[in-house]
């Protein structure tokens, strides 16, 4: 017994070094960790339970396994964040380069599997150059597996992924599956195709940051929802994330104990909002006033600008928010803004997280760029998703709210459960200045003082049509509320809807225009 036991300590020693020391050198000398020193990062202190660590590819036919790929590259288990549970796995850079073979991505799928099963959230810490060439198509089938669960498990499990790496070619698809995206700032890269393969086919000269780095994805391109200067402050940031998320779908979002509850009223949304509504204010400053604590976790807040959403707590609940920017292209929606309000509504929707709107909006963007690239069926997903969530929906119209947009940014119509409105809302087919060009462009023209007249005709819409008591006479308004008494509004509201049930018919899926 004893020797087995020495030779069980020998194993358990070889795997924990990965690559060797080498190689583990060689990542440190980059600034990044090896997979096991991430996910110590991750976990609470001593909770990480290791999952298949003798897994390895055999080339020889016995129980040696390729001494160059200790646990497959790849290092999978659970542990617990904030004393909750949750499934990890950590790509090996030092071995392989962390490219994924047929057993990588099996032991992946299987740690998938179990998540699911068990109703954890997965984390995949990616540090991988791809395919395992030298193993031919079977570790395309094993990328297979990992891209199979990922999406059926996609609304049953949160998913989160980080790049703590280059990842190239398949090793970016699994991500692209999963909820949210964490990359390192200068560390880490993804791409489908390189800078020497873009090079070779097109001609283009780019270096791999300019290609797929995280300040690439995550203000041009969308496809990182958060990014860190250190990978601590990565991982730090997906311990943040996952506690505003239920642990799976089964599950309601976990409500912090000892909030504040209703505040006073606030006088400081009096200032942060001008009453003209062509000037521009910071939204995420009327986020913080309030939320509880000021504490608003802003998703892609680098990439269209014109749009905020993200996580807060209202008298500890978590709560979707989504709002305009007036900062940015007025607040307008666009091809890129549409995306991601509508994924981010899908995603609470997903976990029961209830979904409060700050509605100031002027429509959507109107250019030939914007229709040629679709921004009909862009604009049709925040239609869809919205009208599709079953969870509590609350909206508050703060000023402007024209057109279709104002339709489609939670309206009565389509599955508001509260409408709210301040006083200085306005909401209307268009703004009072077009209206008022087009209903009374005679009038105004054969006016002795066309300006004046023009004038009087703006502020005889507004007061007619462009104000929020017209829409609450229509029902279309539950309330006009003093914009002071909004965080009591809100909090009252979420606890009368915290036990909404609202059956759909039976389908198997539907169609989102995507």
């Amino acid at each position: 017994m004893d020797e087995l036991l020495r030779s069980l300590d020998d194993r358990r020693r070889r795997i924990m070094r990965g690559g060797g020391d080498k190689r583990i050198l060689a990542q440190h000398d980059k600034g990044k960790y090896t997979a096991r020193e991430r996910i110590d990062l991750l976990l609470d202190d001593g909770t990480f339970r290791e999952i298949g660590a003798f897994i390895q590819q055999s080339r020889t036919g016995d129980a040696s396994g390729d001494p160059d790929a200790p646990a497959e590259g790849v290092v999978t288990g659970c542990g617990l964040v904030d004393g909750r549970l949750v499934y990890v796995f950590a790509q090996d850079f030092t071995v392989y380069g962390g490219a994924l073979g047929e057993l990588h991505g099996q032991k992946i799928a299987r740690l998938m599997d179990l998540a699911a099963k068990t109703g954890a959230p997965l984390v995949g810490l990616n540090d991988s150059g791809g395919a395992r060439i030298q193993e031919g198509v079977a570790s395309l089938d094993g990328y297979g597996h990992v891209f199979y669960r990922n999406a059926i498990y996609s609304g049953v499990i949160p998913q989160i992924s980080v790049i703590m790496g280059p990842c190239a070619g398949g090793a970016v698809y699994s991500p692209a599956i999963t909820d949210f995206i964490f990359m390192v700032e200068k560390t880490s890269q993804m791409f489908i195709t390189g800078p020497k393969v873009i090079g070779t086919v097109t001609g283009e000269s780019i270096s791999a940051e300019e290609l797929g780095g995280a300040g690439v994805h995550s203000s041009t391109s969308g496809v990182a929802h958060f990014t860190a200067e250190s990978e601590e402050a990565a991982l730090q940031g997906v311990r943040r994330l996952l506690s505003y998320l239920p642990q799976s779908h089964r599950e309601r979002p976990p409500v912090r104990p000892g909030s504040e509850g209703v505040t006073a009223p606030d006088e400081e949304l009096l200032r942060i909002v001008p009453t003209e509504a062509a000037k521009a204010y910071d939204v995420v400053d009327l986020v913080r006033r309030i939320v509880d604590g000021a504490d608003f976790l802003e998703v892609s807040p680098h990439f269209a600008r014109n749009a905020v959403v993200g996580f807060a707590r209202l008298d500890g609940q978590p709560t979707g928010i989504i709002a305009n920017q007036p900062k940015y292209r007025a607040g307008g929606l666009d091809i890129d803004s549409s995306d991601k309000i509508a994924r981010f509504i899908r995603f609470c929707d997903s976990f029961s997280i209830p979904l409060v709107t700050f509605e100031d909006v002027t429509g959507f963007i109107p250019g030939v760029s914007q229709e040629h690239r679709g921004i009909i069926r862009h604009g049709a997903k925040i239609l869809y998703a919205y009208s599709e969530a079953t969870v509590p929906k609350i909206t508050v119209v703060v000023r402007k709210a024209y057109g279709g947009a104002y339709v489609a940014l939670n309206s009565k119509a389509i599955g508001a459960d509260v409408v709210l409105a301040w006083p200085t809302a306005e909401i209307a087919v268009m703004g009072p200045e077009g209206a008022a060009n087009i209903i009374y462009a005679r009038e105004v023209a054969e006016s002795e003082d066309p300006a004046a007249a023009r004038a009087q005709k703006i502020r005889d819409y507004r007061e007619r049509f462009a104000n929020p008591y017209i829409a609450a006479a229509a029902g279309m308004v539950d309330d006009v509320i003093d914009p002071r008494e909004t965080r009591r509004k809100l909090i009252e509201w979420l606890a009368v809807l915290r036990d909404k049930e609202e059956v759909r018919m039976p389908k198997k899926h539907g169609n989102i225009p995507l």
